[in-house]
């Protein structure tokens, strides 16, 4: 089953996340079998949030993996969106 974390940051912690984004891409390479498409969002250059595409077995599945991500560990996000979702157009993934 497939869910979008959508992952919004605390304002003014652009140094925190740069200071754990090593941890938080060898998370993700390590959980690429369940981590389907990422990347951050973006204010012009700087990097606010990350928004997800996780396929889990179900809702606890994928909030387990996300509460294990580096970003949330250090509480970088104000607030992580997890909803549902189905593919219906667009690339296989």
């Amino acid at each position: 089953m497939f869910f979008i974390a959508l992952c919004f940051d605390k304002p003014g912690q652009v140094d925190l996340r740069m200071a754990t984004r090593a941890d938080h891409l060898a998370f993700l390479e390590q959980h690429a079998a369940k981590v389907k498409l990422g990347g951050p969002f973006l204010d012009g250059d700087k990097p606010v949030g990350s928004m997800l595409i996780l396929d889990c077995a179900d809702y606890a599945d994928a909030r387990d993996l996300l509460a294990q991500d580096p970003y949330a560990r250090a509480g970088l996000f104000e607030r992580v969106e997890l909803r549902a979702w189905k593919r219906v157009v667009g690339v296989e993934i």
